[in-house]
C-alpha cells in the first residue's frame, strides 16, 4: 500500500509538471501574439560591428541605422553612419538589413516567431536563469522548418506572463555556402510591457575565416494600442 501511495504521488507530480509545462508554452504563443497585436510601431538605432578573426578590438567594419517598424507594412532602415570594410559593408551588413525587412514582410513575419507553430518547444525542468530581476526558465527549441533566422537552442522565458527575454542557438541552415553555421545569442528588456532586444552577438566561420558581430540596440520609440 504504502508502496502505491508513492507511486501516485510521482505520478501527481509528474501530471502537475507537465500541466505547468504545458502553461509556460501557452503564454509564450499568447504574449507573442498580444505583442503583434498591440505594438502599432517603434523605431529604435541599431550599431552594427564587426570584427575578423582573433581580434575582438579593433572592429572590421561598423554602421550605425535607424530602423522603424509598421505594423502592416514592416520594417524600414535608414544608414546614419558607417565606417570600415565596404566589402563588409556591402556583402555582409547591408544583406542582413535587406533579410531583416524581408522577415518582418506581413505576409511572412509569423513564420519566423518563437511559437509551437513554428518550433518544437520543451520546457526544461530545474534549469532557470536571473533575466531582467525576473526568475526565467530554459525551453529548448528546434525548428519545423530549416532558415538561417530559424535556431536550435534555448529561449528563456518569464513563466509569469510567457515573455521571452533571452535567446542562444545555432542557425538551422548556414546563410551560405561559404560559410558554416552561425552561434547567435540576443538579449531582451520588458518596454512598455512587451520584450525588445537590447543586445545580439553572431558568430560564424568559413572560408574567410571567424567573424564575429555585434548588435546594440538604444533609443526605442514606441506607439502602443
Amino acid at each position: 500500500m504504502l508502496a502505491a501511495g508513492f507511486a501516485g504521488l510521482f505520478a501527481l507530480a509528474g501530471l502537475s509538471w507537465a500541466q505547468d509545462a504545458a502553461a509556460i508554452l501557452k503564454k509564450i504563443d499568447s504574449m507573442t501574439q498580444a505583442r503583434y497585436d498591440h505594438v502599432m510601431g517603434f523605431s529604435d538605432t541599431e550599431h552594427y560591428t564587426v570584427f575578423r578573426g582573433a581580434d575582438l578590438t579593433h572592429p572590421a567594419a561598423e554602421m550605425t541605422v535607424r530602423v522603424t517598424y509598421r505594423k502592416g507594412s514592416g520594417k524600414s532602415y535608414k544608414v546614419l553612419s558607417q565606417s570600415g570594410s565596404e566589402l563588409i559593408q556591402h556583402f555582409g551588413l547591408k544583406p542582413l538589413l535587406d533579410n531583416e525587412q524581408e522577415i518582418n514582410d506581413p505576409a511572412k513575419v509569423a513564420e519566423s516567431w518563437f511559437t509551437t507553430a513554428n518550433y518544437e518547444m520543451h520546457v526544461q525542468p530545474g534549469q532557470t536563469r536571473v533575466l531582467e530581476r525576473r526568475q526565467c526558465v530554459a525551453v529548448s527549441i528546434k525548428p519545423k522548418h530549416e532558415a538561417p533566422n530559424m535556431l536550435n537552442g534555448t529561449v528563456w522565458v518569464d513563466p509569469g506572463n510567457g515573455a521571452i527575454l533571452a535567446v542562444e542557438g545555432v542557425g538551422s541552415k548556414a546563410p551560405s555556402a561559404f560559410t558554416g553555421p552561425t552561434h547567435m545569442m540576443r538579449l531582451y528588456a520588458m518596454m512598455n510591457g512587451y520584450a525588445q532586444a537590447t543586445h545580439a552577438r553572431a558568430e560564424s566561420s568559413g572560408v574567410l575565416g571567424k567573424s564575429v558581430m555585434t548588435i546594440e540596440y538604444t533609443d526605442y520609440r514606441f506607439e502602443v494600442k
